[in-house]
């Protein structure tokens, strides 16, 4: 009898430390790592029709150039003094700068191709930019017929970049919400501009201004409205709110030809909002 028991008792003694083993072992092994799955990321689709207005600040650029240089050339047309001191171009004229809002709409279409973008694009924009700037000159001369003149000559003038329209085209690369773009095409802008001159010479026939001959006091200019071609380059990121709305940060600029005199550039940075169909 205690033989029997003495192996009963060795024999649970075997089988406890052997059953607590077990209960000790992690099977989560078996059910793999304990983390939540990805979430899958919502593919945009940029392609199709898209209207959208924007504003933002511009900076415009005015070279006057030339401006009022014809006006005064034609007030002295018949002067030896414009044909041998080429009056009309003694005013120099510094170029000016002009800061405002801008804003306006755009519409355009996309094709998407796996996560490459391109379209093409058109935009409105109201800018409303102006500047001045004037110089004059007083100069004594004598000619080749031994007269001799006082000249004074003055110009002020003046532009307004009314608006203008860009047509580009657009390239861009989807990653995830974000459509990084450049751009770039055509503008075409309206611009009101003119100038103001006053010319006045007196000619005499020595040196000392004593005995006078002629003189002249004249003034003219004009104010215009004028059309001119010019370029458009740009870059920006939309980014997607939903499938059908989407906000954008871009940096433009434009320039143009020649309105008349005038040359004018454009640095603009705007911020939109866009619908897609």
């Amino acid at each position: 009898m205690r033989k029997t028991s003495r192996a009963l008792l060795a024999a649970l003694s075997l089988a406890g430390p052997t059953t607590a083993r077990a209960a000790d072992l992690d099977y989560d092994f078996l059910r793999g790592p304990d983390y939540d799955p990805p979430v899958a990321v919502t593919a945009i689709d940029w392609s199709g029709v898209y209207v959208g207005g924007h504003g933002g600040y511009s900076t415009t650029s005015f070279n006057f150039g030339s401006a009022g240089q014809s006006d005064i050339a034609h007030i002295l047309r018949t002067s030896t003094i414009q044909n041998e001191f080429d009056v009309s171009r003694w005013n120099t004229l510094r170029p000016g700068r002009a800061h405002d809002v801008s804003f306006g709409g755009f519409a355009g279409y996309n094709i998407q191709i796996d996560d490459a973008v391109f379209g093409i694009e058109v935009d409105y924009t109201n800018a409303n930019q102006k500047a001045r700037s004037e110089d004059s000159l007083t100069r004594n001369v004598t000619t080749k017929d031994n007269y001799f003149y006082d000249a004074f000559v003055h110009t002020a003038a003046r532009a307004t970049l009314e608006d203008y329209g860009t047509i580009r085209a657009r390239a861009g690369y989807a990653y995830g919400q974000f459509l990084p773009f450049v751009t770039g095409g055509l503008a075409y802008g309206r611009a009101l501009v003119g100038d103001t001159v006053n010319v006045a010479t007196a000619q005499y026939t020595d040196s000392t201004r004593n005995t006078l001959v002629a003189t002249l006091a004249q003034s003219g200019g004009s104010l215009k409205e004028k059309f001119a071609l010019g370029g458009a380059l740009g870059a920006g990121v939309d980014v997607s709110i939903t499938q059908n709305v989407f906000l954008r940060a871009e940096y433009q600029y434009v320039w143009f030809s020649a309105f008349g005199d005038n040359k004018m550039n454009v640095n603009t940075v705007r911020g939109a909002l866009g619908v897609k169909f």
